[in-house]
């Protein structure tokens, strides 16, 4: 099912489950701009509350991710319009991020300023080999990345990056715990497809209780964090769907024992 009311700089495709969403502005390197903010914002809502979506793959078109804000469009705009602008890109970025659904970024090519923000408001990131990270806000006279990037990638990177416009490889980015995983060129695609189908095998209330649980208790203490745990563990026996993972688990213990005995 291919759903195309949210206009064409995001598109949205859903399959068995698995939602697409792509950033489609690949002759502005998928430059990030208020119609971009504002789709995102849209599909990312409505697919909280799709029940036929189990999980989501954010990816682009074209040679890069996202390039970063569209600057050109704040050409002779007032202060005034480019902080509601501003607000619009935070807005999008909450909405990828409280999601109830697992959320993956697949990231290729550059990924600057507005493309991080991106890829880090998703549960985690994919990269392919060729993918560098680029945090220029301050180079570019503006304030930007100073609060998701630290919290991945630790205050100390952050600032070195942010300071210095230097571009991080996949390779450092993967060290540094901004990527997830690595894959090669040409096979980003291919292993998207294969995370969704891990995901999409496990239960959606425990994986959706399992992203809130991770997320409300990273903002907390850990005695406080495992109340937060319990909360989710009471909601899911109430569900049920526990005794149906028990027993898909237990059958598929006999059925790795006949094939030993066999």
């Amino acid at each position: 099912m291919t759903r195309n009311d949210i206009g064409t700089e995001v598109l949205l495709d859903v399959v068995d489950g698995v939602a697409t969403v792509v950033l489609n502005r690949p002759e502005a390197r998928n430059g990030l701009n208020l119609a971009m903010c504002l789709a995102l914002r849209e599909v990312f809502e409505q697919l909280d509350s799709a029940a036929d979506v189990r999980v989501v793959l954010l990816r682009a078109s074209g040679p890069a991710f996202c390039a970063g804000a569209d600057l050109k469009e704040r050409t002779g705009r007032d202060a005034s319009w480019v902080r509601r602008r501003r607000q619009a890109s935070f807005a999008a970025y909450e909405a990828i991020e409280r999601c109830s659904k697992p959320v993956v970024a697949l990231v290729h090519g550059a990924v600057v300023g507005s493309g991080g923000e991106i890829a880090m408001s998703c549960d985690f990131v994919v990269a392919s080999t060729d993918t560098t990270f680029r945090f220029p806000e301050p180079h570019w006279g503006t304030v930007g990345a100073t609060q998701r990037l630290q919290r991945v990638i630790g205050r100390q990177r952050a600032k070195e990056l942010l300071f210095t416009n230097r571009a991080m490889t996949a390779a450092e980015a993967h060290r540094v715990g901004l990527v997830a995983r690595l894959t090669e060129p040409g096979e980003l695609d291919a292993a998207g497809a294969g995370v969704a189908a891990e995901i999409a095998k496990a239960p959606p209330l425990s994986v959706a209780l399992t992203k809130q649980a991770v997320d409300l208790g990273a903002e907390t203490d850990l005695d406080r964090g495992i109340r937060i745990e319990m909360a989710a563990i009471e909601r899911n026996l109430a569900d049920g769907g526990w005794q149906r993972g028990v027993a898909d688990f237990n059958g598929s213990v006999k059925a790795a024992e006949r094939d030993r005995e066999g």
